[in-house]
């Protein structure tokens, strides 16, 4: 069913780009309503106005609270054209018929980004906003509606292309649209009120991004959230799905490093990380890791690429490069592959909770922050300080690889490592022959696991490849034949009470 456009209530807060629209209405002859600062605003266009105070017959009170909260204002957004009770009752109250509504939200979510003040951040609350534009949406069948800057474009283009008429189907888009205005709206809201847990499950990120696919290319997949806000993409093509989770395990590892270390990721698993001096030094040995795995990886520093690195890296195909800063002459090189993909991290990952869709369902919890939350030493000695740094470092890498995990470091270089096996001593298995593979050494290496030793086995493997440092979070009704045959055999041994399993 097409309608043309006959009258109009405009009531916003973002005017950009909307003066071009205001125009066109009067242009065709459409009769404007509007309410204080947008009233001024399309006057100054020197378009005729109707203040909504004229159909109301009330001012705006309580410091503007009420405005449009009104029977003649939502008479005329939700009166039912074919409805001979509502036709009467609208003629008998002179409620006029109103074809389309441009209506924004007061910025609630800004003013709780800028500010704590409580009484500032409630007054940002908008009643009447959401109310007319759920009304309108409703009646779409009859009304316009537009309830945000973002659809500013398509109803420019509407009224540009159809002469101020709209269809059924283009009405119900919009309806639509703004059904998930105010659904984010109340989110944001609620969250605010209710920063824990609540009743449901309330999430709503805007900006989608339609990836090339998912993680297989017969998957449809879509990305929301502002990758602008922490990222630069300063080369290559479009981040795909894989590149977006791998780049998220690449910097949620990397930040828990404050010296200078370099790290390479592969299916969301680091294969290679150092701390060194510098930031080649730190390359060169992550590399040295597992040369291997790193082919296609996604790569991540915390310090500023310089030429050096730069032309080591070149050498090798990797996906992604994440780094806080590059060198003029690092980026001229980087850029030598035009799909290569180069990001400029501005700011840390800060989210405090996971989410995981299952069974129908949502799961949520706690973010895994981090190392120890305590350090017992109970082996037959004690660690000494380079086996200490050593294991803190360990730990962390621990942490970031999928369960069942095993991390062999030795001066804070990656030098084995097993994970995603189904019992810990296959994933120890697999981190020593990593290390053989590489040519290692691994007398003085130190060993990570991600969660207790069931048996002692692990322990003696590793002390028979030379390893005499160990850290692990224990828990293990059996806890006491490793530390005993640690004690035993003069090994080092530390308890963290933290586990960092990872599925």
């Amino acid at each position: 069913m097409t309608k043309k456009i006959q009258s109009a209530l405009i009531s916003v807060f973002y005017k950009d780009g909307l003066d071009t629209i205001i125009k066109k209405l009067h242009e065709l002859g459409v009769t404007i309503y509007s309410t204080g600062g947008t009233q001024q605003f399309i006057k100054s266009l020197h378009v005729p106005c109707i203040a909504v105070e004229s159909l109301t017959s009330y001012p705006s009170i309580l410091g503007g609270r009420v405005k449009t909260l009104h029977p003649s204002v939502f008479g005329g957004i939700l009166g039912r054209r074919e409805n001979e009770a509502d036709a009467k009752e609208m003629q008998q109250y002179n409620i006029p018929e109103i074809d389309l509504v441009i209506v924004d939200l007061y910025p609630f979510e800004e003013t709780v980004s800028k500010t704590k003040d409580d009484a500032a951040i409630i007054e940002k609350i908008d009643i009447g906003g959401p109310s007319m534009i759920r009304g309108a949406a409703k009646n779409h069948k009859h009304v316009a509606v537009v309830g945000s800057k973002n659809q500013y474009a398509f109803l420019e283009r509407l009224l540009n292309e159809q002469n101020g008429e709209t269809t059924l189907e283009q009405r119900r888009l919009l309806a639509a649209k703004a059904f998930e205005v105010c659904a984010h709206y109340d989110v944001a809201i609620s969250k605010y009120f209710t920063p824990g847990e609540g009743e449901y499950f309330l999430e709503s990120v805007p900006l989608p991004k339609h990836m090339r696919y998912g993680e297989n290319p017969h998957q449809h997949a879509v990305f929301y959230g502002n990758l602008n806000e922490y990222f630069d993409q300063l080369n290559g093509k479009e981040l795909s799905y894989n590149n977006l989770v791998d780049v998220d395990a690449a910097v949620l590892l990397i930040q828990e490093f404050n010296e200078t270390t370099f790290a390479i990721i592969k299916h969301t698993n680091v294969c290679g990380i150092s701390s060194c001096g510098t930031v080649k030094e730190s390359w060169d040995n992550a590399l040295a890791g597992d040369p291997e795995s790193a082919f296609g990886g996604v790569l991540a520093c915390n310090g500023p690429i310089d030429k050096a690195t730069a032309e080591a890296i070149n050498e090798i195909f990797f996906e992604v490069l994440i780094a806080p800063s590059f060198k003029e002459d690092a980026l001229g090189i980087l850029k030598s592959k035009k799909n290569r993909i180069l990001l400029q991290q501005k700011k840390k990952l800060d989210y405090k909770q996971q989410y995981k869709s299952l069974l129908n369902g949502a799961l949520v919890q706690q973010h895994d922050e981090g190392n120890y939350a305590e350090w017992k030493e109970v082996g037959g000695r004690a660690t000494t300080a380079e086996e200490k740094e050593n294991l803190k470092f360990a730990n962390l890498v621990c942490k970031h690889l999928k369960s069942n995990a095993i991390a062999l470091i030795k001066n804070k270089q990656l030098v084995g490592k097993g994970c995603g096996q189904t019992s810990r001593i296959d994933s120890l298995r697999q981190a020593i022959e990593k290390a053989k593979q590489f040519k290692f050494d691994l007398r003085g290496a130190v060993l990570a696991s991600d969660a207790f030793f069931p048996f002692n086995d692990c322990v003696q493997i590793a002390h028979a490849e030379g390893i005499a440092a160990f850290i692990q979070p224990g828990g293990s009704i059996r806890d006491k034949d490793s530390i005993d045959y640690c004690v035993e055999n003069k090994l080092a041994m530390v308890l963290t009470g933290t586990r960092h399993f990872k599925h």
